[in-house]
């Protein structure tokens, strides 16, 4: 089974991006705070993250580039979400993520763009 770590600082989408994956067949974490990300990675041992771009104070992407930079992280495919960029914006401000959703997504959208990376 593979596992996810989705991190958004809104938990009801977190909430329902663990009933939709879970029920996809995934193992999902998730984590409300970006502050905790690398902790939790080294916890959890994800095969998958799902990133918020705005977290409260943080930038998703400046985390993805951190992720993408560490040896021991930057084989680990990262998704962005995002509710307020657009994917140009997502990916060419270096955060460098395997892949893109724009919020508020589609469920077909999210198990396909998952099943991809």
């Amino acid at each position: 089974m593979q596992k996810i770590l989705a991190v958004d600082d809104d938990k009801d989408i977190l909430e329902i991006i663990q009933l939709i994956l879970e029920d996809s067949g995934y193992e999902v974490e998730t984590l409300a705070d970006g502050q905790h990300l690398f902790e939790k990675i080294n916890e959890v041992h994800p095969d998958l993250i799902i990133l918020d771009i705005m977290l409260g104070n943080l930038d998703g992407r400046d985390l993805c580039r951190k992720v993408k930079a560490k040896m021991e992280t930057h084989d680990i495919p990262v998704i962005m979400l995002s509710a307020s960029h657009t994917i140009t914006e997502g990916f060419t401000k270096n955060g460098n993520p395997d892949d893109f959703i724009a919020k508020p997504f589609d469920i077909e959208v999210l198990i396909q763009t998952v099943e991809k990376d």
